[in-house]
């Protein structure tokens, strides 16, 4: 191709262009198909440039070789996010559905910040996010947006949160003191990044014995700190024991002060939508905010949270931006998403989970979460009766988290290394109150109970 065509290049349909889609279709394909993926592990920065050698330079090096350096060097450098014996952090196990959609939300050049450029995309995504407010028990209207992730749902969220009490409190400028965020000691550390972000303080409160934060130590800060609080923060299932808070008893005190009640259910709350833990979320219907990252154990690919305001307005008020380029948007009563979260542009990252949802069903994906419930109470069972082995708690959700009688943060590290190395699992060790420990995070309806034991049987 001549130099002087070089600026239409990328963006021709051209045989290069052809064999390009065709080439990424064609691996696509393969990896989702792909039965047996490994685990992969990751390589080191001098590793992968001397195998990788030089990709960017004036010319390129064309498609196929890219596309080649990525599937042979590069990806296996990553660990396999949403393989059934991925059992760290929060895992994610994307459908195939859902994976699949992923690739035509971007091949169809969509922008999801506004009704004017992304009706359709924002009408499904709203679709979802009334479905999910309804599931969560929150009244007709309540509605939000889809975000990155949960720390920026729970930013988002608090925002919204600070200033519906200054217009509350007719105090736009803080002059009552610095605001104060409450919530327990075990809750997930977005909070206080949140916090940090916004300069108002947290007050972390104890969380009782077993980890669940309850309405005696949450009314003991709202009298201390009286009405500086501008928002009570509720774990629905945290991080590290999938722990869920005394909702209904904090959401109670809402009838003697005056508070926004935040849920930060990024892992947990799905567990609601089984009728095996539903009882577990009394009070989240009263909840002036929640979240929900459906890539964690919905079932959709990175990165999606879903963000739901009580009243969708108070996130409006908060979030909306203004400039002269944004009249033709923010004079109109139409629903645009950058107006609930702190963001302007954003991909409609909540097609993926909206396309899995209308192939499949609810009524798969309240099966599928039921599997990973059980899951963990068999094998919470199973590790209680080895005597080499202890639970550290008995799992609320689908967190399992357990000890190995005798061992040192070394052996669990050594042990964790080995099971990578093996391929066999991704089981980094975790720690609790200054004791090492190993810990199951089951999300993957694919995790089987054999999976488990023989990681188990590793530990003798």
């Amino acid at each position: 191709m001549a130099d002087d065509n070089l600026h239409a290049r990328m963006h021709s349909v051209s045989g290069e262009t052809r064999r390009i889609v065709d080439e990424v279709l064609e691996y696509s394909r393969r990896r989702i198909l792909a039965d047996g993926t490994p685990l992969d592990h990751a390589a080191s920065e001098a590793e992968l440039r001397r195998i990788a050698g030089t990709t960017i330079d004036e010319a390129g090096i064309g498609a196929s070789r890219a596309l080649a350096i990525f599937e042979h060097v590069l990806a296996p450098a990553c660990i396999t996010t949403d393989h059934p014996q991925f059992l760290s952090f929060i895992p994610s196990a994307p459908s195939k559905a859902a994976i699949a959609f992923d690739l035509v939300v971007s091949a169809s050049a969509l922008y999801g910040g506004s009704w004017l450029e992304g009706a359709g995309a924002v009408h499904a995504e709203n679709e979802v996010l009334g479905w999910l407010a309804g599931e969560f028990g929150l009244p007709a209207g309540a509605g939000g947006v889809f975000v990155q992730g949960g720390t920026i749902g729970n930013l988002s969220a608090l925002v919204a949160a600070r200033d519906d009490a200054r217009i509350r409190a007719d105090d736009p400028s803080g002059s009552r003191g610095r605001w104060v965020i409450v919530c327990s000691a075990e809750a997930h550390s977005s909070i206080v990044s949140a916090a940090r972000v916004m300069d108002v303080d947290v007050v972390t409160v104890p969380a009782d014995e077993d980890g669940v934060l309850r309405a005696p130590a949450v009314r003991r800060a709202l009298e201390e700190h009286g009405d500086r609080v501008i928002a009570v923060v509720a774990t629905t299932g945290s991080t590290n024991f999938g722990i869920v808070d005394d909702v209904a008893g904090i959401a109670a005190l809402k009838r003697e002060f005056d508070f926004w009640l935040h849920i930060d259910g990024a892992y947990g709350l799905t567990a609601m939508l089984s009728p095996l833990a539903r009882d577990l979320f009394r009070g989240v219907e009263e909840a002036d905010s929640v979240i929900v990252d459906p890539h964690k154990w919905m079932f959709a690919p990175y990165d999606a949270c879903a963000l739901i305001y009580r009243d969708p307005e108070t996130g409006r008020r908060a979030h909306t931006q203004h400039a002269g380029y944004l009249d033709v948007l923010t004079d109109s009563a139409d629903w645009s998403p950058s107006d609930y979260a702190v963001q302007l542009t954003r991909r409609p990252r909540g097609l993926p989970l909206w396309f899995s949802l209308a192939t499949y069903g609810a009524g798969a994906y309240r099966q599928a979460i039921g599997h990973s419930l059980e899951l963990a109470r068999r094998i919470a069972a199973e590790i209680a009766a080895r005597p080499e082995l202890s639970l550290v708690r008995e799992p609320q959700l689908s967190v399992v988290v357990f000890e190995r009688e005798g061992w040192e943060r070394a052996d669990y590290d050594r042990w964790s290394a080995r099971l990578l190395e093996e391929q066999r699992a991704f089981v980094v060790p975790s720690s609790h109150a200054g004791r090492p420990n190993a810990r199951f995070a089951i999300v993957n309806p694919l995790t089987t109970f054999e999976q488990l034991t023989g990681i188990l049987d590793t530990m003798r």
